[in-house]
């Protein structure tokens, strides 16, 4: 427990970061209000977002649509967590990723199961083009997916290190649980 500390501690971090920003948008901005950071690039927002990472099925009207998101949420943070706590102690890359993809995770859930939506607020965009609005949360979710794949990348498969008969050599070993 005590090597996981300083993950757990970042996990924390995250959630308190994500969920004091959100509360000092919701205070100080309307509902869709749009506040220039830096002109033709980045704006401060407050939107609701109903569906998933970066707005994805916030169009979509089901019955229980929260419920049904919070639900696969949950049962994704189960899974990440269950990998993050079977990945050897070696795996500082793949630990520190998932600390970030689990905090982030939990940020936004405590959103959706205290409201029924995500508060976002970082706008960024290039003249006609918009990135959809996201927040602390979707950060950390977002550099934790990078940081796995620059591991995954960087990481020698195991014909550097001498394959084993009947397992493939392309194969890449990043997180690998044996």
């Amino acid at each position: 427990m005590k090597r996981q500390l300083p993950y757990l501690l970042l996990m924390a971090a995250v959630v308190v970061l994500d969920q004091a920003t959100k509360a000092i948008v919701v205070r100080s901005l309307a509902l869709h209000e749009y506040v220039p950071l830096v002109d033709g690039l980045l704006s401060l927002s407050h939107v609701r977002n109903r569906g998933a990472a970066f707005g994805i099925l916030s169009d979509w009207d089901v019955p229980y649509q929260s419920v049904l998101l919070s639900a696969l949420s949950l049962g994704a943070l189960f899974a990440i967590a269950y990998y993050f706590v079977r990945l050897p102690r070696v795996s500082r890359l793949p630990r520190l990723a998932l600390a970030l993809v689990l905090g982030g995770a939990v940020g936004n859930l405590v959103d959706r199961v205290r409201l029924g939506y995500v508060v976002d607020f970082v706008h960024a965009y290039w003249r006609q083009y918009q990135w959809p609005d996201f927040n602390v949360a979707d950060s950390a979710i977002t550099v934790g997916v990078a940081l796995l794949v620059i591991d995954i990348l960087r990481s020698p498969g195991p014909s550097a290190a001498g394959a084993k008969p009947g397992i493939d050599a392309a194969a890449p070993t990043a997180g690998r649980i044996d």
